[in-house]
């Protein structure tokens, strides 16, 4: 039998949100638990968490990450590293008072940056984008989606970006369409499956909060669920999305996100310049300890 330190952290909970579930597991050392015995825990914590990041200290600075949803193992996800990192900052003594921790994924090394005093939140960098051939039509994606093809906006293009995974990025007309989307998980499953599309992100520039620049929502079929109600790399793909778009110019905006017109989760954006290539998003937000104890792995 193992024991590991758990934590059920809610990421991006803002008001009365309930924000994005994320299963923290803290190891002494990757080599204490198989990549086999990661992906049992998360998939008895189906339901109960969207996925399960196991993170372990491996310097005075950083920290490794590896992520696993119940049906596989995710190679960057934003949410549970937001929750992670947030959580060390503000209680772990070792790295309270540190004004970075770097952390690293089994695909890249990025850094997140300590703003829990000034502004209750953390700001991870998100992996360099990469963009990818969007070859299918707006049609088979409304099917995709079981939308009106209307609700896409004829103004500005779909676009395939991975900021992290590998995103479909979907503009919407309006924030009644954008709420009132309800894709059936298995027909989006098949659609992201043969495309090799991880999320799929819709947004629109209609919000309900006079704060918020733009609305979203992010669809995971394959992760084993519908929606993530709140998202890292999903708003990460967004960020580049505008940027590239002429949209934004890096300044910190506010994302709101889900399908709750009232109660929506909050995720903060922002981007530096990187000398001549494309400026680093950065996406920031706070979670919520709701549950903590030992987890027992027979």
């Amino acid at each position: 039998m193992k024991q590991f330190r758990f934590k059920k952290l809610d990421a991006f909970a803002a008001g009365q949100s309930s924000g994005n579930p994320a299963g923290m597991i803290t190891i002494d050392s990757l080599a204490d638990i198989t990549p086999d015995e990661m992906q049992r825990i998360a998939r008895e914590l189906r339901g109960f968490v969207s996925e399960v990041g196991f993170v372990c200290r491996v310097g005075p600075d950083r920290v490794a990450l590896r992520y696993f949803s119940a049906e596989r193992e995710v190679l960057f996800c934003g949410h549970a590293t937001i929750a992670i990192l947030y959580d060390l900052f503000a209680n772990d003594p070792d790295f309270r008072h540190q004004p970075t921790i770097h952390f690293d994924t089994t695909t890249t090394s990025l850094a997140a940056e300590n703003r829990v005093a000034s502004e209750d939140a953390v700001f991870i960098s998100a992996p360099a984008p990469v963009a990818g051939r969007q070859d299918f039509a707006a049609a088979a994606i409304a099917a995709a989606l079981a939308i009106d093809p209307a609700d896409i906006s004829a103004r500005l293009p779909t676009a395939r970006i991975n900021a992290g995974l590998e995103t479909l990025v979907v503009p919407f007309t309006d924030l009644q369409s954008t709420l009132t989307a309800l894709p059936d998980l298995a027909r989006l499953k098949r659609f992201c499956e043969d495309h090799a599309i991880d999320i799929v992100t819709i947004f629109t520039g209609e919000t309900a909060r006079p704060d918020a620049a733009w609305r979203s929502r992010v669809f995971a079929p394959r992760f084993g669920y519908l929606e993530d109600p709140a998202t890292g790399s999903g708003n990460a793909a967004l960020g580049h999305y505008l940027l590239q778009q002429g949209l934004w110019q890096g300044e910190t905006l506010t994302i709101e996100q889900n399908g709750e017109r009232d109660r929506p989760n909050i995720v903060k954006l922002m981007a530096r310049g990187e000398g001549t290539g494309s400026p680093q998003v950065f996406v920031g937000g706070g979670a919520v300890s709701r549950i903590e104890g030992q987890y027992l792995l027979r």
